[in-house]
């Protein structure tokens, strides 16, 4: 019971470690690779603003640009809040993204569209702004939804622009897109004015900060430069900012000036005033090295005095933004027949790989990562000071008889969320037993993140799908027939 409890103590520790993940991310290698950040005027008008669209990625693509960024609103843009919902499509099945899906596959190039507006399937009076990126194949990599809502309002000035008046805000950080020129941070426009955004994203290996942008252009005058320039030179990463330029309607005029800057925080490219236009950008990992080398500013981090720790992090696509949704009506169908009490639910017995006198081990619904399986009391016991002596001591032995055998793997997180303050949804004493290898979370501690989001799947949020119980009956099989394998061998 001291090891065991030594064990805990440790995990506990864990938690509270700052983020090292410039150490341990594989930074991707850039070599010097061309980008192309593009500017234009939106209108209300799609088909024109696709036919911008549709100019600018030939002509970049022509110039050698690799991937290619778009700015906030490409899509439309509006004089009332009412044609803004109304024109909004879903990002899957939607006509606008799938144009630019077809452009991206037919030129063979990335893209960044940068603040699409995307239909909300559940409330018709808003919509999402929504950044997506697409690969050279025309599929969406990854899509983020903005969390920082622009929203002014000075009477004096009779000045009101509430973008919360027709959008909802996204809840999530996602964590940085793979692409062929890099390593992403995706954001949007306002973002830039939220340094702990940037920051975390950079911690979390972003070699580029992305924010296309339809800056006002009184803001934009006064500091559009400047925020990006401080971006790029605080997290030493490259800043590709797409703008929107000019007048789109009597109400809005839009300040232009697509940036590329680089780590040192030199401006590579501007577009300027002049719209629709774009610019290439070099883009090399070279510098990028040199300037981390030269000033490790991510190593002078006072970790022990201060951390960055994202409480809302997403990594997979939102299931109405894929091919493949799902809902929470997909969830696995329990039949008749024996089973064993959890909580509120039932546990059928094929899925119960151990059972000792008074604890048993089952397979896990939703898998944080494979092979996450789960201990629980026989007795419905709601939390670890409900147990008796004699089933405290069972319990644990069970977490350590089941630990030495989950898939063989040297290393396990081993956690129990005590009571609804800690994450346990379940009124029901369970621990939780995951093995771990290298490189299976960006960075080792963001896994409590995932487990105290696993089981809450729904529509809209990236909780974990169910399994179906035929694959939860066939692991259970092989871990009963390891676990008794090993009790003959003792």
């Amino acid at each position: 019971m001291t090891k065991m409890f030594t064990i805990f103590q440790n995990i506990l520790k864990s938690v509270n470690k700052s983020y090292t993940l410039r150490q341990a991310c594989n930074v991707v290698k850039m070599s010097t690779n061309k980008i192309a950040v593009c500017q234009m005027t939106s209108v209300s008008d799609k088909s024109a603003n696709l036919s911008v669209v549709a100019k600018l990625i030939s002509a970049a693509t022509s110039d050698g640009a690799q991937m290619i960024f778009f700015p906030e609103a490409c899509d439309y843009i509006c004089d009332s809040k009412e044609d803004i919902v109304k024109f909004s499509e879903p990002i899957f099945g939607g006509d606008i993204v799938g144009k630019y899906k077809e452009l991206a596959a037919t030129h063979k190039v990335w893209l960044s569209m940068g603040g699409v507006h995307e239909k909300d399937l559940t409330n018709p009076d808003k919509m999402y702004n929504t950044h997506i990126i697409i690969d050279d194949t025309g599929h969406i990599v990854q899509a983020y939804r903005k969390l920082h809502l622009f929203d002014v309002e000075i009477p004096e000035k009779n000045l009101r622009l509430k973008e919360s008046d027709y959008s909802h805000a996204g809840g999530h950080i996602v964590t940085p897109v793979d692409s062929p020129v890099g390593r992403i941070g995706m954001a949007i426009c306002y973002d830039m004015r939220f340094p702990e955004l940037s920051t975390t994203l950079s911690i979390m290996g972003a070699q580029i900060l992305t924010y296309p942008s339809a800056f006002t252009y009184a803001t934009g005058l006064a500091h559009w430069h400047v925020l990006l320039r401080s971006r790029a030179i605080e997290n030493q990463c490259y800043v590709i900012a797409a703008a929107q330029a000019g007048q789109h309607n009597e109400k809005r005029k839009s300040y232009g000036h697509a940036l590329c800057v680089s780590p040192w925080g030199e401006v590579l490219a501007d577009c300027g005033d002049e719209s629709p236009s774009y610019k290439i950008a070099d883009v090399s990992s070279d510098e990028l090295d040199r300037v981390r080398r030269n000033m490790p500013v991510f190593q002078h981090r006072r970790r022990d005095v201060y951390s960055l720790y994202a409480l809302s992090l997403r990594k997979n696509l939102l299931y109405g933004h894929t091919e493949c949704p799902e809902t929470s009506e997909t969830a696995v169908r329990i039949p008749d027949g024996p089973s064993h009490v959890f909580g509120h639910v039932r546990i059928p017995d094929a899925c119960v790989f151990y059972e000792s006198a008074l604890s048993y081990a089952f397979v896990n619904l939703r898998c944080v990562i494979p092979g996450h399986v789960l201990v629980a009391p026989l007795r419905l016991a709601e939390r670890n000071k409900d147990l008796s002596d004699e089933e405290a001591y069972d319990f644990y032995k069970t977490i350590r008889t089941v630990q030495k055998k989950v898939h063989s793997t040297d290393s396990c997180t081993v956690t129990i969320q005590d009571g609804p303050d800690a994450g346990q949804t379940v009124k029901h004493l369970h621990c939780h037993i995951m093995p771990r290898k290298k490189g299976d979370f960006i960075e080792n501690d963001l896994i409590y993140l995932e487990l105290a989001k696993h089981d809450q799947f729904k529509s809209g949020h990236p909780g974990k799908p169910p399994r179906t119980l035929e694959e939860m009956e066939t692991e259970a099989k092989f871990l009963r027939a390891e676990l008794l394998k090993m009790v003959e061998d003792s």
